[in-house]
């Protein structure tokens, strides 16, 4: 007897989400607890498991349609995979009995027909194949889909009879337009661009700059990376000084941390700061709690686990929720300088750009020195230009005199 396959109940902040990928085929048997399809919410991406052991009988929800909590997508017989596998075995040797004759007449069919052999081609090639006594498995496609085009065609052409002729620019164009594809955006990638037109419409967004001197950071990770590892299991990097910077300037400047709610300030009590993190579904921000009461040790542990999670896609929605502050790193991508966009209803982010070499005057004396641009995009309509540059030159006071931060002074 045929039981459902059920959409996981969501969680209470997400409403509907996009049956992204189907893990198991009809007929495909799996073992209790197995993952049969992956749902990506605007969120996270949740997963279906198995109830119990089974083979899949019918998909009743295609990939890419958007679903509800708990409807179901599918059909599976319990413990019958052995009795499925018997019967496709049974169903082939039957397809594979038949007579020479047939046998004959099927492959000179295939033959006749260029797509049963793993080809195809739009009407333009289509035409100037009929026209031309070209075998068409002598045609080398430059299409990565394997689309075999007129300017294909016309290539193998010019190889073996008339070197002079040559692809017009309606081949090129057909080309062109063949090989392109259109694909729907993927529910996280849509939400984020909603996010991000809305932060654009609903803030007064302005960035201000400073640059920071990291030669004290770099001297002091250099100095105690190999003993910082040994004993935390974790390597000393710069998000968690940059974290720990961002939170002490929060303490001393409130204003920067809260956040609007109508015509009210919500001042919070604490600091909870986003980690913008790229990943191949797109950008997501894990928040990490309580910086303030955290060791810089605790700060990259917990780096760490976000970044496990969100390259396996394990993110869970507490992991992301809230946040008074977030800090984007687009240094490690190359960028020298950019203006990061508000992470609403926050007020403000940090964005941390490439450290580079550059010569800069100090004591009196021309030295290079690794620096960074500092870039921090505020919501003018909460804090003037006099608190952001107040708050900039505090992370930048806190990471050229490490050891304060060490210290608590």
């Amino acid at each position: 007897m045929a039981e459902d396959i059920k959409s996981p109940v969501f969680p209470e902040s997400v409403f509907e989400g996009t049956l992204s990928n189907w893990l198991k085929k009809e007929g495909e048997s799996f073992k209790q607890d197995e993952i049969l399809a992956e749902i990506e919410t605007d969120k996270v991406v949740i997963e279906v498991t198995a109830p119990k052991d089974g083979t899949i009988e019918k998909i009743i929800i295609p990939e890419g349609t958007t679903i509800k909590s708990s409807e179901v997508i599918g059909n599976f017989n319990v413990g019958e995979n052995i009795k499925k596998s018997k019967s496709i075995s049974t169903k082939e040797k039957a397809n594979q009995v038949t007579s020479p004759e047939k046998t004959k007449n099927k492959s000179e069919s295939k033959e006749l027909n260029p797509q049963n052999k793993g080809f195809r081609m739009g009407p333009a090639a289509k035409k100037l194949l009929n026209e031309k006594d070209i075998t068409i498995e002598d045609i080398q496609t430059t299409s990565k889909k394997g689309v075999i085009t007129k300017s294909d065609i016309v290539r193998n052409l010019n190889q073996d009879s008339n070197p002079s002729e040559s692809v017009s620019e309606d081949d090129s164009s057909i080309s062109n337009s063949e090989s392109s594809k259109r694909v729907p955006m993927t529910r996280l990638r849509a939400v984020v661009a909603d996010r991000l037109l809305e932060s654009q419409a609903q803030t007064a967004s302005l960035t201000t700059f400073n640059e920071v001197d990291l030669f004290e950071v770099k001297k002091l990770r250099e100095k105690y990376k190999e003993d910082f590892e040994k004993k935390y299991g974790v390597k000393l990097g710069f998000m968690g000084l940059f974290l720990k910077a961002s939170s002490i300037a929060l303490q001393e400047m409130p204003i920067v941390n809260a956040s609007i709610e109508g015509t009210d300030i919500i001042y919070h009590g604490f600091q909870d700061i986003g980690v913008a993190v790229s990943t191949e579904r797109g950008l997501v921000v894990p928040v990490i709690r309580n910086v303030s009461n955290m060791s810089i040790a605790e700060i990259e542990s917990s780096i760490k686990d976000y970044s496990i999670k969100a390259r396996d896609g394990k993110l869970s929605i507490d992991d992301m929720m809230g946040g008074t502050f977030t800090v984007s790193n687009g240094g490690v991508f190359g960028s020298l300088l950019s203006t990061p966009i508000l992470n609403p209803p926050q007020s403000a982010i940090l964005g941390m750009h490439k450290i580079q070499d550059r010569p800069m005057v100090v004591d009196g004396n021309i030295e290079i020195r690794p620096m960074m641009y500092l870039a921090l995009t505020y919501d003018h309509r909460l804090l003037d230009g006099k608190d952001a540059v107040s708050f900039l030159v505090k992370i930048k006071e806190s990471l050229e005199s490490p050891e304060s931060m060490m210290l608590g002074i």
